[in-house]
């Protein structure tokens, strides 16, 4: 297990409890002071506000401090996922269906890596999207990077929803 999953396993029950869900965990940086980047949201989906990070931050860094899961010192960055975010969960896929997405993968499907297109949604562990080729479906568990595009209708909608 690497250390970032260990991080989302410990860190994503207090998020709950606060009512956040955890989007993302990233561990940046090599020798030196390491950053570890947590991307959360609201389980309301209201737009998260700064103090709504500063909160997190206190949670996660008193948390962080007991169970000590990183060796050396490290920087605690606490943000939103933003408009065009990044897609990691299958909700995400189901969620923004309609939107346009980048999807980028650790194997081949119809011999390419990287997708640009329109998500259908998802169905188990199978992604669709209509891409200038047509409708393709790619495996879930393959998806090394996927994210939002940010154009006016996904803008026109987060401005509707109060998504940030």
């Amino acid at each position: 297990m690497s250390a970032t999953d260990r991080i989302e396993r410990l860190i994503a029950p207090t998020l709950d409890g606060m009512g956040y869900e955890l989007v993302r965990v990233m561990l940046i940086g090599g020798k030196g002071r390491q950053t570890l980047q947590v991307m959360a949201e609201r389980q309301d989906r209201a737009g998260m506000t700064v103090d709504d990070c500063a909160d997190i931050s206190r949670a996660l860094s008193a948390l962080l401090d007991v169970e000590d899961p990183l060796a050396g010192a490290y920087n605690l960055e606490v943000s939103s996922p933003g408009i065009d975010r990044p897609l990691t969960r299958r909700d995400d896929f189901a969620r923004f269906a309609g939107f346009e997405a980048k999807v980028e993968l650790s194997a081949p499907v119809a011999g390419r890596k990287r997708f640009r297109g329109r998500l259908k949604g998802i169905d188990g562990d199978t992604i669709a999207i209509e891409t200038d080729d047509g409708e393709t479906a790619l495996p879930f568990g393959a998806v090394e990077r996927a994210k939002l595009v940010l154009t006016d209708e996904l803008v026109a909608s987060a401005q509707k929803e109060g998504m940030k």
